[in-house]
């Protein structure tokens, strides 16, 4: 644990709602500013489902500035390129990994969510307040502060609410109204899991790869030993989630080839299946009152981005730094969302652009892909290739970290 104390004045009382990178990232922000902060999260303990995140861009500046590097790089995973392989396992087409950090102007690492959550918990100090199975069931706002209602009965109070849950967010919910009208659904699900299996791991070690294949598609990275982390996408127009996501992985990606038919036969139960809509939250306006909102909750890219982590990371990091800026709390949300939205907004039309790129729906866009990834190997076409994929570069976060230590 990180028992450093807070920099600055004695700020308030800060709520955050979720547990997850960016209810943590902002835990460790804006304790570091003063405040007094406590850390609700609904699920009894850690969430142990999650993917790999190729994590870079602005949250893995927020990392460097909060100390965090060192530990991401130690949990992480060393892979060299992504590459698309036929039903057979041969080579179609690769992008470099480090190639690609550097078109970005910045670097990478790859890392399992559970492991970056890992990183954040540990970096809090123990004066954060962290409260698992603690449901938020209601808020309330008065001139003096806003207040919570747990499931439980326990009535919270504070200066300043964030709620940091997720895309299904329950603080959404409950102070800006129904998850229908922010919710953009980009006609895909997605499902993530774990599995022990000595022949996938040595056909996918020291690779990330994916099959190059139309509708539905799996992605595999070798981890330590024999375990392996397995992603699914495939095409839908059901906006409703399956009651038994394994047997919808193992439909959707049936017929897939090389290694898959292994794969889906090791999937977990239901469970222990990672599964949810890749879907966008567009708002009009991220904060009411004291209430804001970060992560997911707000500005969920898509998992398709693969860069919601980052914007986790790095949005918690602009939020605090502009709340310590700040003459009060208005002006700190609206400085925040000032800031901030510009890159996340480019981000999430970048994401609807390049949906029919990442899971091609013809023959032909599947050819212009594997095309498109060989010419990304050329002088000038890899920054082309790299900014189509996930945006422009921003020095958003790096500013702010070189003004924090003038």
């Amino acid at each position: 644990m990180n028992a450093a104390p807070p920099t600055g004045r004695e700020t308030g009382r800060a709520l955050i709602v979720g547990a997850g990178i960016a209810g943590l990232a902002l835990a460790h922000r804006l304790d570091h500013h003063g405040w007094r902060v406590s850390v609700l999260e609904r699920a009894p303990g850690p969430r142990p489902q999650g993917y790999m995140i190729d994590f870079f861009g602005p949250g893995y500046d927020a990392a460097e500035a909060m100390g965090l590097l060192p530990r991401l790089h130690e949990l992480g995973h060393h892979f060299t390129e992504a590459v698309l392989v036929d039903e057979r396992g041969r080579r179609r087409a690769s992008v470099g990994f480090e190639r690609f950090a550097e078109s970005l102007g910045g670097s990478l690492v790859s890392i399992m969510r559970p492991d970056l959550e890992l990183a954040l918990r540990e970096s809090l100090p123990s004066r954060v307040e962290l409260r698992y199975d603690s449901e938020v069931v209601q808020v309330r706002e008065g001139t003096e502060g806003v207040g919570v209602r747990l499931a439980d009965g326990t009535a919270l109070e504070a200066d300043l609410l964030a709620g940091a849950d997720g895309i299904h967010s329950t603080v959404r919910r409950l102070v800006f109204g129904p998850e229908e009208q922010y919710l953009r659904h980009l006609g895909f699900h997605t499902a993530a899991y774990t599995f022990d299996d000595a022949r996938v791991h040595a056909a996918t070690r020291g690779r990330f790869q994916l099959t190059d294949s139309l509708g539905a598609q799996m992605g595999l990275y070798a981890l330590a030993g024999d375990r392996v982390a397995a992603f699914t996408v495939h095409r839908t127009r059901d906006t409703r989630l399956p009651e038994d996501p394994r047997a919808a992985v193992r439909e959707a990606c049936a017929g897939l080839g090389w290694v898959v038919p292994r794969a889906l036969e090791l999937c977990p139960p239901p469970e222990r299946v990672y599964y949810d809509h890749v879907a966008q939250i567009e708002m009009g306006c991220w904060s009411r009152g004291r209430t804001v909102l970060l992560g997911d909750a707000c500005q969920a890219v898509s998992l398709l981005a693969g860069q919601g982590a980052s914007l986790g990371v790095g949005g918690a990091y602009v939020l605090g730094e502009e709340l310590a800026r700040a003459g009060g709390l208005a002006e700190g949300l609206a400085r925040y969302e000032q800031r901030w939205r510009p890159v996340v907004e480019e981000r999430q039309r970048t994401a609807r652009t390049g949906t029919s790129w990442f899971l091609p729906d013809t023959p032909t866009r599947l050819r212009l892909r594997r095309m498109f990834l060989r010419l990304s190997a050329l002088p000038g076409v890899d920054r082309l290739v790299a900014t189509s994929l996930s945006g422009k570069p921003t020095r958003v976060v790096k500013d702010l970290a070189s003004t924090a230590q003038d």
